[in-house]
Formats: structure tokens, C-alpha cells, sequence
């Protein structure tokens, strides 16, 4: 039996940026705070809790003082670096730069929404460590959608200003725009300057969907393999799943069931930008056991 891994998943250079940033300092100093996972896969934080990585939380933060803290690829509202400056805190700051480019956007665009009286949008997960941090970039002042569902929520008559978060799914960030599209022209609202769709899509993720849905019709099987917290590995699984309904999701090789590969000649590895390769490796040793 043929088993791959997809040679294009695994970590995205932000996440690469932010371990390998936590790896050096835990060389030197044995211990590392770190606010919020570091990376969305149990098994990966396991690795880096063993090396010495403390995870902690917004409100354990605020009891910490004269020490470091890495700031994961997320990026962070200004309440968390108004913070550090107040405890004395050294930020190690692994925030992604496609991050902190979507920060200062949306917070130049906002000054253009107040001006026209028009309303900031952001699709998003709710409480996702990215979104909590682009809010704060404008202190909450806007309306989060996570699907066409919650449109309800916009007012159409007012300009619109539209943002995403970066590993959202480009085909539902697309399908957002076509409805709010078709609902303003129902209005006799067509003025392209009163509704602006802002690309803040990451490349790197956004072009692994495609590339991804061709890897699952190349194999029999499909081995999803992501932490279940990852909304990037939930968004690329789905679309695999699409493409070849014998695909799986897995966070650990003992999730792995035999009776999935019965008759199969190929297999697929593939994972999230947040699944580490020693992790598909694992599961392709295992697949290899399985197999034989």
C-alpha cells in the first residue's frame, strides 16, 4: 500500500517563528511563559511543556512582573503590551507579520468607517485568540460574522468595511461578499466605495485548500491529522472531506481505525498549518504497522 504525506502541510512560517523563537530561549534559560497555546496541537504543547514552556492566560498575566513572555503568532490587543510596560515585562514577540499587518489595516480603516459613519466588519471566529486581537485594535467597536447566518447583524443602509481573519476559508469569505452584495443592490446600494471587501486572507493558508483538495482525490484514504482546537485544521479538513469522503480526522495515532482502510491501495497524510511533521510521521509509521 502506498502511504504519502502531503509535502505541503505542517507548520505555516508564522507558527516556525514562534517555536523556534521559544526553543532558543528555553536553551538559554530552562523556562518560558507563554500567553495563550502557543500553537492549536495538544501534542506539540506537550513537547514544548516538557522542554520547559508554561501556557498561561490573560488574567494569570496580570499577577506576573519583571519577567519574559512570548507572544505567540496571534498577535495581541494593546491592552497586553500596555500591560507589560506597567509589570515590567520583556515581550519575545512572535507575532505573525501577516498578523500585524491585519492589526494596522483595520485600524487605519476604522478612521475611514467613523468618518463615513459606516461599521467595521470582521469575519471570524468568536474568541479566537486573532480576532480577540484585531478588535482591540478599535476596542471591540465592531460587528463579528462567522457565516452568512449572522448578516442579520449588519445594518446594509450604512458603508461597509469588511475584514477577515487570515486562515479563514477563501470560498465562505467570498460567498459573505456575494450576499451582502445581492442585499445592498436589493436596497439600491451600489456604490463600491460604500462597501469594501479588504483581501486579508494569508496566502500561505489560503492556497493550501486547493492544493489540498487535489491531494484527497490522488488517494483512497485520507489521514486528517490536526489538534481538534485548530479552526484552520476544521476549515482544510472539510474541504478534503468534500473532495473524498473517506477522509478522517485525527489529533493522535491511537485515534487511528483499521477498518478505514479496508480495500485501499493509497493513503494521504496531511495535516493543518498547526500540525507538526513529527506528528504525520508518527501516524505514517503507524499506517505502515496497519497496513502489513
Amino acid at each position: 500500500m502506498k502511504i504519502e504525506i502531503d509535502k505541503y502541510s505542517g507548520f505555516c512560517f508564522g507558527v516556525v517563528y514562534a517555536i523556534e523563537m521559544a526553543e532558543i530561549e528555553l536553551k538559554k534559560n530552562k523556562s518560558l511563559l507563554c500567553l495563550g497555546d502557543i500553537v492549536h496541537n495538544d501534542r506539540e504543547i506537550k513537547r514544548l511543556n516538557d522542554l520547559g514552556l508554561k501556557i498561561i492566560d490573560h488574567q494569570q498575566l496580570k499577577h506576573y512582573k519583571n519577567c519574559k513572555v512570548l507572544i505567540r503568532a496571534h498577535g495581541e490587543p494593546p491592552e497586553t503590551y500596555e500591560l507589560a510596560l506597567q509589570n515590567n515585562l520583556e515581550l519575545l514577540d512572535a507575532s505573525c507579520p501577516v498578523v500585524l499587518k491585519l492589526q494596522h489595516n483595520i485600524k487605519e480603516g476604522y478612521k475611514t468607517a467613523i468618518k463615513k459613519n459606516g461599521q467595521i466588519v470582521v469575519y471570524g471566529k468568536e474568541g479566537h485568540a486573532e480576532v480577540e486581537g484585531l478588535l482591540g485594535q478599535i476596542r471591540g467597536d465592531a460587528v463579528l460574522i462567522s457565516g452568512v447566518s449572522d448578516l442579520e447583524k449588519l445594518d446594509f443602509n450604512k458603508p461597509i468595511y469588511m475584514y477577515s481573519q487570515t486562515t479563514k476559508s477563501p470560498k465562505d469569505y467570498r460567498e459573505i461578499k456575494l450576499e451582502i452584495e445581492k442585499k445592498r443592490s436589493e436596497l439600491g446600494l451600489n456604490d463600491p466605495l460604500e462597501f469594501v471587501v479588504h483581501d486579508t486572507l494569508c496566502r500561505q493558508v489560503s492556497g493550501r485548500e486547493p492544493q489540498l483538495k487535489k491531494f484527497a482525490l490522488s488517494n483512497d484514504v485520507i489521514v486528517f491529522v490536526s489538534g481538534k482546537k485548530s479552526s484552520n485544521g476544521r476549515m482544510l479538513y472539510n474541504s478534503c472531506k468534500l473532495e473524498n469522503e473517506r477522509s478522517f480526522f485525527i489529533s493522535e495515532v491511537k485515534e487511528l481505525k483499521k477498518e478505514w482502510f479496508t480495500g485501499a491501495n493509497s493513503i494521504g497524510i496531511c495535516g493543518a498549518t498547526s500540525t507538526p511533521l513529527w506528528l504525520m510521521e508518527e501516524v505514517e509509521k503507524e499506517l505502515a504497522k496497519i497496513s502489513t
